[in-house]
């Protein structure tokens, strides 16, 4: 089992008394930022220490958690409770229309929002009705020209927290022009806290996926998967039993999955599986894996019409996973309980199913000539293979939230 790691720094209110921590993801006992996607930092984050460890690491107090503009687009925030969580806009998200609307379905389900690093700029103007905190970096925006500003939006209702506070006088300073809450060096650097990352099995995740991508839910099937695998059904129990919505405890699987409903459902497993599956490997490997099984089984249902398409989806799917386990395919293969046309397509290209999945691996390598063989011997139609192409990136960049 792995450790995983997160940083907290405290938040203050003017009698110093605090109020909060501001969560901070950590790849290793380095305590530092990794050079990772924030979006996958997020993820981990959110999976590793909110659902497993989350009272924990928070106590009673708030919990400020940075948003990547993605994540926010998706309402990931949805997922938790809101009763003591903060989310923090990052200050590289760009004020379209489609955030705003985000922010505001956040808003009216009762979530604080924070603006990070805020600069005063005419664009967030109509966001600040739904925000309750916006953090001013006193090292890049000073604090004279913060307290202008926070005297222009005096009588609202919105705090105003001061970062990066390192001396005694910088936090007079602050309290004097109008902060009331604080954060910085000069009361605590980020503390380190380090847990045993719990991960659900690979394979339990890729059938959740598949399931998930259906039109209509099946629950008893997601319930067996679910309760095969510890760590999911201790992530999901521990999830929704914190949602401040639910009266009474939930005891089963299936009362929890329907109690999600089917949107806030695909979100969960869809941010269980981007935290658990990219770890040490790089962000496009498993995103490229589920592009292939949706590839695989699109082209698949247009050969066979509405005929299952699983075991495509799945050769798609375990086609990446000699470099996503470091272990060779057929040692991982061998011990896997899959149809035996499946095991023949991976390993030695035999079948329907092999020769899909030489067309996916030709169309990502731009190997044309293969690709209009391939597309000629499978007797599908070039505008088949391309639409195919074009809809398996958008659909796993949509399951996975991330930008394609």
């Amino acid at each position: 089992m792995k450790n995983s790691y997160i940083a907290r720094q405290p938040i203050l209110d003017r009698d110093k008394k605090t109020i909060g921590y501001e969560l901070l993801f950590r790849d290793g006992p380095q305590n530092r930022f990794p050079d990772i996607d924030p979006e996958l930092a997020t993820s981990r984050l959110l999976s590793d220490h909110c659902w497993s460890t989350h009272y924990n690491v928070l106590g009673p107090y708030l919990g400020f958690v940075n948003f990547p503009y993605q994540s926010l687009l998706n309402l990931v925030p949805t997922l938790f409770p809101c009763d003591n969580l903060v989310v923090e806009i990052l200050e590289d998200c760009p004020p379209t229309e489609a955030l705003l609307d985000a922010i505001k379905q956040l808003s009216q389900l009762g979530y604080k929002i924070a603006l990070d690093d805020f600069i005063p700029n005419r664009a967030w103007q109509a966001f600040l009705p739904y925000v309750s905190i916006i953090k001013f970096d006193i090292r890049l925006f000073p604090i004279e020209k913060a307290r202008l500003f926070m005297h222009k939006l005096r009588g609202s209702h919105i705090q105003f927290l001061a970062e990066k506070v390192e001396t005694y006088e910088e936090f007079e300073q602050a309290k004097q022009a109008g902060f009331v809450y604080f954060q910085g060096y000069f009361f605590s650097k980020p503390e380190l806290i380090q847990r045993k990352a719990l991960e659900p099995s690979f394979i339990t995740i890729i059938q959740l996926c598949k399931e998930i991508a259906k039109e209509e839910i099946d629950y008893q099937v997601l319930e067996q998967l679910v309760a095969k695998d510890l760590t999911l059904s201790y992530k999901l129990l521990t999830f929704v039993n914190a949602s401040a919505l639910v009266s009474t405890k939930i005891q089963s699987f299936k009362q929890a999955l329907v109690y999600l409903g089917e949107e806030r459902l695909r979100r969960f497993i869809s941010l269980v599986a981007i935290a658990s599956t990219h770890r040490d490997k790089p962000d496009s490997l498993y995103g490229l894996s589920i592009q292939r099984a949706r590839y695989c089984e699109q082209l698949y249902q247009k050969i066979n019409g509405t005929q299952t398409s699983g075991n495509a989806f799945l050769t798609g799917m375990f086609s990446l996973l000699d470099s996503l386990l470091d272990q060779p395919l057929d040692e991982i293969i061998n011990d896997m309980p899959i149809e035996d046309t499946v095991k023949q397509a991976l390993l030695n290209g035999d079948g329907l199913l092999g020769q899909l999945l030489k067309l996916a691996k030709a169309h990502e390598k731009a190997e044309w000539s293969q690709v209009a063989q391939l597309t000629k011997q499978l007797k599908l139609t070039e505008s088949d293979v391309a639409y195919s192409y074009d809809e398996a990136i958008s659909w796993a960049a949509d399951l996975l939230n991330i930008t394609p």
